[in-house]
């Protein structure tokens, strides 16, 4: 890292260290306090790691004695603290190992039993049955290794050991069994059985809940107990006027009894406001049972709230009261979300664990007659929408129905999910079975592998570099069938992240899947990352360049092209230097992008909103990657896709009123609007020009406040879809282009509008 460079990384670091402590320090839930004191201890190893010279923060290999296969624990932002992620203490399965084999509890002891001939067999054996469960892709070493020997590849299998031994007593390098084999690779889920259950069996009382509870079933009784012994001393309309016999010491049974009481039920406090009706009742009685006459002071006040009480609800024992009473019974009686989330969680305990549920249906059905004693005898119950929401994290389906269900609830979702299915698309190049299975787990495990933050265009490790992966590289055999299998792997993703969620821009992870298939399918496409603002460097890698010029081939004097006023043909001149084709990154790109946005060129203390304003305009160059996505032969449904990116709009934009904190939804708005546009530009003529129309009918059914702030872009639009076009500052009379990041006050924040 250069002087600036390191400068702006331990201020970030330092700055998520700060978040940390005041977190850990002021938060008023424990449990986030707790994971704040782990966030401040990791931050803590990144910043003694930074000035300790330990850490090298913005390479491939920050971490000092690690190589770069290895998985760095990685933080926000990109910083290693230094401690390997397949670290850590033994598994349960490793420590019953080592107590098997009278081993000590030591990595490197249990590193060298899996060499023996025993422990070859054994990794056979796992390999074989295809049970077992990667976390990090270290964990495929040493069965790769047991592969190799058992394929008579000697030298190979050594190649490895003498990349991993020196390293054997910090990484777990073998993986940990499980009671499931690999399943459909066309089936999803977001979490497994097991996860939904132990969330369920975690959910604790509602505490207003039970405190509601704990009024209807305890102290509205005892509330009627007493005014039932004060209207006992009426006379003549006068509240104690009269004693009845016994009735002394049925108010000292009484009072005895709400000491027990007090103690045992805790949640509800208004039986202890004195001004309150069981307060007032209750103090009364105390004086009398203490011998003491009320004064005309306190005789009416106990008259005035027994009055009111009788008034309310009626004497206890009449209908009126009965009534009251029996419907508050039967409203405390019903089963709570913690006993139905036990209920339901048991029902799972039944299932595999480490999978996903293909019916979840079955397992929200209402309670039956043999689980009454679970849920508190409500035969027939249903299950609640919160715990039904819960079990749906584990519904198993292709994406496509999970997106249908309302399961995948995000583009980012997707983006977890898809590993799986190119996991399955990639190994399907490996002839020999349990290899294949191998090289599943571990494309999968890999993609758990959190980015680093890397400077001078350095591209994150791949999984062709892991030496166990090199090792059985000559057992792949890539077919016109295996190139053929990734290309509709990458049509089908590509297809559902964008008419699933049009109005949203890929994330990196999905990129990264989406890269990764084109290079497998035998395409060259330039697929492009989100970069963040804080860490932005000022310059984008060549893959920028070509992407923009992909989408010009598309959107050269498109409305699209107009609305951003981008002259696409001069973008392919510069692409078609030969000299830039080569180069890893294009100084012209980047000034054009620079020059676009307009920021200043200073750092300054509004550098992040500058990076932003130029990470943008590379976006809007390139589309990112949804001209790429077209380019596939993806068939979209563009005019349907463009109005449900007027949805979107329309709902971030109400989420600016009022926000304390509005310019991050402004950006997504923008970033919608430009989704919007691309999909638009790719519609008919006659739809082009009937949009603007059908976008201010939306809009008329929209708050004052969102019409007040969308108005501009809408007028904007409809100027550019009549032939216009925007000044040098984005303006066409009231109408504005609408970008998401500036320097300065945004036309969507203006007083007026918020007002």
């Amino acid at each position: 890292m250069s002087d600036n460079e390191i400068g702006v990384g331990a201020a970030y670091a330092l700055g998520q260290l700060a978040r940390a402590l005041t977190t850990a320090r002021t938060h008023e839930d424990a449990a986030t306090r707790q994971r704040a004191e782990l966030r401040v201890r990791r931050w803590q190893q990144v910043v003694g790691g930074m000035a300790g010279g330990g850490l090298d923060i913005g390479s491939r290999t920050p971490v000092k004695g690690l190589p770069a296969w290895v998985t760095p624990e990685v933080l926000h932002g990109g910083f290693a603290t230094g401690e390997p992620a397949a670290g850590g203490p033994l598994r349960p399965d490793e420590i019953d190992r080592a107590q098997r084999l009278g081993l000590p509890a030591d990595r490197r002891a249990l590193f060298w039993s899996w060499l023996t001939d025993a422990g070859l067999a054994e990794l056979g054996e796992l390999l074989d049955s295809g049970r077992y469960r990667l976390e990090y892709a270290e964990e495929a070493a040493l069965p790769v290794v047991a592969w190799l020997l058992r394929a008579g590849d000697r030298d190979a299998a050594l190649g490895i050991l003498e990349e991993i031994a020196p390293l054997a007593d910090r990484l777990r390098l073998t993986p940990a069994p499980s009671d499931q084999q690999a399943g459909d690779p066309d089936v999803v889920y977001r979490q497994t059985a097991g996860d939904v259950r132990r969330t369920l069996e975690q959910r604790q009382p509602n505490a207003q809940i039970e405190t509601m509870r704990e009024a209807l079933t305890v102290w509205n009784p005892f509330a009627d107990e007493l005014l039932s012994l004060w209207c006992e001393t009426i006379d003549g309309g006068r509240i104690g006027a009269m004693t009845p016999d016994g009735w002394l010491p049925r108010a000292e049974q009484l009072l005895a009894r709400y000491q027990h009481l007090a103690v045992e039920h805790t949640r509800c406090t208004k039986h202890r406001d004195p001004r309150g009706s069981i307060g007032v009742l209750r103090t009364a009685l105390e004086r009398r049972v203490a011998g003491t006459e009320l004064t005309a002071r306190e005789r009416g006040l106990v008259g005035s709230m027994v009055e009111a009480m009788l008034r309310k609800r009626g004497r206890p024992g009449s209908a009126e009261h009965t009534a009251v009473r029996q419907q508050q019974a039967h409203e405390a009686a019903l089963p709570r979300h913690h006993q139905l989330a036990q209920l339901v969680a048991t029902r799972l305990a039944g299932l595999p664990q480490d999978s996903g549920i293909s019916d979840v249906d079955h397992l929200l059905r209402p309670v039956d007659a043999e689980e009454a004693h679970l849920s508190g005898g409500a035969v027939g119950w249903p299950v609640p929408r919160p715990i039904a929401r819960v079990v749906a994290r584990a519904a198993a389906g292709t994406p496509e129905q999970l997106i249908d269900r309302g399961v995948i609830v995000s583009v980012e979702v997707l983006a977890q999910l898809t590993p799986r299915l190119a996991a399955a698309t990639a190994a399907s190049a490996y002839p020999d079975p349990a290899l294949r299975v191998l090289m599943d787990a571990t494309y999968r495990a890999f993609r758990h592998r959190r980015s680093l933050l890397l400077l001078n265009l350095e591209h994150q490790v791949r999984l062709a570099e892991l030496p166990w992966v090199q090792a059985v590289a000559s057992a792949r055999i890539d077919t016109s069938d295996t190139r053929a299998q990734a290309r509709r792997t990458l049509l089908r993703l590509a297809s559902a992240a964008v008419c699933g969620f049009p109005a949203t821009v890929l994330p990196n992870p999905l990129v990264g899947e989406l890269s990764t298939l084109s290079r497998q399918a035998g395409l060259e496409l330039p697929w492009v990352e989100e970069l963040a603002a804080d860490i932005f460097m000022g310059r984008f890698s060549a893959k920028f360049l070509h992407a923009a010029t992909l989408a010009g081939r598309r959107l050269a004097g498109s409305l699209y092209a107009r609305y951003y006023d981008i002259d696409y043909p001069a973008i392919a001149v510069i692409d078609d230097n030969r000299l830039i084709r080569r180069a890893r990154t294009s100084d012209a790109f980047d000034r054009l992008c620079r020059d676009r946005a307009g920021a200043p060129r200073k750092r300054s203390w509004f550098q992040v909103a500058a990076n932003g304003m130029v990470i943008e305009q590379a976006q809007i160059l390139t589309t990112h990657n949804l001209a790429t996505i077209v380019e596939l032969g993806v068939d979209l449904p563009s005019a349907d896709l463009a109005k449900q990116c007027v949805d979107t709009v329309l709902r971030l934009t109400a989420r600016i009123h009022r926000n304390p904190r509005p310019l991050g939804t402004v950006k997504n708005t923008a970033y919608a609007w430009r989704q919007m546009l691309f999909f638009l530009s790719l519609s008919s003529r006659e739809e082009q020009a009937a949009f603007p129309v059908y976008v201010e009918q939306r809009l008329a059914d929209q708050p004052d406040h969102v019409r007040t702030r969308l108005a501009p872009a809408v007028t904007g639009l409809a100027h550019v879809t009549s032939g216009g076009g925007f000044d040098p500052d984005g303006k066409a009379g009231t109408g504005r282009r609408l970008l998401g990041w500036t320097t300065s006050d945004h036309w969507m924040l203006d007083p007026g509008p918020r007002a």
